[in-house]
């Protein structure tokens, strides 16, 4: 029995079709509209000329079918976006709710969100730390590697700096709340993942130029067919089978595959259109410290004042250090390792801004600073201070008197020499450069050892800033840094690559942030573009060669609508089948031989 509807004489069974016009179909065509009010014309505008045809001429099955393959597109889109920050969301679920906070002599569990600034919290032992703060009391260790990318223990000490989100080791330690939760690192980096999620990138720029192409030939053949027979459902046929779906779906697929074979690289991307990009960049800018040098100095020379002696003074700046994260606390733990002296109990620590650090060790007071804050307080012994040179520095001051300065240099990465050689050969890299806030002699050195004759040294923040933009004017630009001020010239690059260790401000400014500080991360980045672009085009240009077949028979009368629309399903099947082999890890990622 056929049954009628009471409005407009329609199948009842055909109502379904019409919901999902009404509910799914009319919110993509207001958007397809409006971007074309715009005159952006992307792939998709072929699916929003397929749906409407289809709902002037009653195909309503068709019609409906290029609706959920264009929504399904989207949703896919859409969790490639969330899947960038995937790591990062698992960072957060770390985060404690609770706080022990302790009020005379007795623990209360407060929400995270009710410790106030000065509060003393007692952080238990493996727990992890809530707020960033100082010891008061106890002592124990803290593994920080998520925060600073260093893989050893921190000791803590009455004075020592905490951070929130670090993991606490066997003892418990009394610490007070120096920041608010909402304000303390973990927090920033929370902040980092909301707007990375947040970040709508334009993940089928390569499909809409792809697209640009292929909509006016799909139009063209379909008004022709129409024209030619005189039947407009031929148009529809057509359309429906040229929906571009292969552009629609398989590269956001590929996208995935990507994003998940760098996360189990330990890459994680936080931009997915860098992906898409980074194999076009022909301009590589690298920051010197921690970059191209492992950001481990080692101690060079220990130059000690009259009256000094060395391991004396080895043995109470290192004993001062080990409660630092200076990059130069691990040069000196160094240097009295090899010279096998053991370290002494330090207390009352303080680490000011500009000032250095101090402490009291063994009854003396110890101060570790610049050549230009001893010169300028006129501390007794300067005079016997030798002539400055250019690296880096440390003037030791005991009992408030001049004892003796460290110098030292940063390393060159073993991997660097083959790393920069490889560049041009492999990845049709032009040029290569070097920009650093570091001394004209420290970069130089850098420079030399690897072989990067275009050096900028002594550059501002502002300055690396001008330089990225102008290179990237001229050609795509790849920049990798680690520090905060490479933030701004991260942002700036056509790809932007921070290394994990500097912390989160050049992490949030980064397309990319390689979690292992490791140039070989950068060389599988490359090779993971390169991947995705290969796979995307042969998913994309595939498809489209399968959907161009498809019309030139829906134009022939052999394809109806609803034919077509099933004949589309299955080039998708095939063309998502090849993207999904983006995320499989090939035999290598990287071509280049690491020493």
């Amino acid at each position: 029995m056929n049954v009628e509807s009471i409005a407009g004489g329609r199948p009842i069974q055909e109502w379904p079709l019409i919901a999902v016009f009404v509910l799914g179909g009319v919110p993509l065509v207001y958007e397809l509209g409006r971007q074309l009010l715009r005159r952006e014309f992307g792939s998709d505008t072929l699916a929003g000329i397929s749906i409407v045809t289809a709902f002037l001429l009653h195909e309503y099955l068709a019609g409906a079918l290029v609706v959920l393959m264009l929504s399904g597109g989207e949703a896919i889109e859409a969790f490639a976006v969330r899947s960038a920050s995937s790591v990062l969301a698992a960072l957060a679920r770390r985060m404690p709710n609770v706080a022990h906070r302790k009020v005379g002599g007795k623990l209360q569990d407060v929400p995270l969100a009710d410790v106030e600034v000065g509060d003393r919290l007692v952080v238990f032992p493996h727990e992890v730390c809530p707020v960033d703060g100082t010891v008061i009391e106890g002592r124990s260790v803290m593994d920080e590697s998520y925060l600073t990318g260093e893989p050893y223990l921190m000791s803590k000490t009455p004075g020592s700096e905490v951070l929130s989100g670090a993991v606490n080791g066997d003892h418990a330690l009394t610490i007070r709340a120096d920041k608010l939760a909402v304000d303390s690192r973990y927090s920033k980096i929370m902040r980092v993942m909301r707007e990375s999620e947040q970040r709508r990138p334009r993940l089928r720029r390569l499909g809409d130029q792809l697209g640009a192409i292929y909509t006016p030939l799909a139009v063209g053949i379909a008004f022709v067919a129409w024209v030619v027979s005189g039947e407009p459902v031929r148009f529809l046929a057509v359309l429906v089978v040229a929906t571009p779906c292969p552009l629609l779906i398989a590269i956001p697929v590929a996208i995935i595959g990507a994003i998940s074979l760098s996360a189990r690289r330990g890459i994680i991307i936080k931009d997915p259109a860098i992906l898409e990009r980074v194999d076009t960049v022909r301009v590589a800018i690298f920051d010197k410290t921690g970059t191209l040098t492992y950001g481990r100095p080692v101690v060079t020379e220990i130059l000690v004042a009259p009256g000094s002696e060395r391991d004396a003074v080895l043995t109470l700046v290192a004993s001062l250090e080990r409660y630092s994260k200076h990059p130069l606390a691990a040069a000196v733990m160094q240097a009295a390792e090899e010279s096998g002296l053991a370290l002494l109990e330090a207390s009352e620590i303080s680490e000011l801004p500009g000032q250095g650090m101090r402490g009291t060790i063994d009854g003396h007071t110890v101060r570790i600073t610049s050549r230009k804050v001893a010169l300028s307080e006129q501390l007794p012994g300067t005079e016997h201070l030798p002539p400055s040179v250019e690296g880096m520095e440390a003037v030791i001051l005991v009992d408030g008197r001049y004892a003796a300065a460290f110098r030292f240099r940063d390393e060159p990465r073993d991997e660097g020499v083959p790393f920069i050689h490889h560049l041009g050969p492999r990845h049709r890299f032009e040029r290569v450069m070097l920009v650093s806030g570091d001394r004209e002699s420290e970069v130089r050195y850098l420079a030399d050892h690897v072989g990067i004759d275009e050096v900028y040294a002594s550059q501002t923040p502002e300055q690396k800033l001008e330089l990225v933009r102008k290179e990237t004017e001229r050609a795509p630009t790849l920049f990798v840094g680690d520090g905060i001020n490479d933030a701004p010239a991260l942002t700036a690059a056509t790809v932007g690559v921070a290394f994990g260790g500097g912390g989160e401000i050049p992490a949030e400014a980064a397309g990319a942030v390689v979690l292992e500080s490791s140039l070989q991360k950068v060389d599988e980045l490359l090779h993971i573009g390169r991947r995705l672009r290969r796979i995307a085009l042969q998913s994309a240009v595939g498809g489209m060669a399968l959907s161009v077949l498809g019309m030139l028979v829906a134009a022939a009368g052999y394809l109806p609508p609803v034919a077509g629309a099933i004949a589309q399903e299955v080039i998708d099947v095939v063309v998502v089948v090849n993207a999904l082999r983006v995320g499989i890890p090939p035999r290598t990622l990287t071509d280049y031989q690491a020493p």
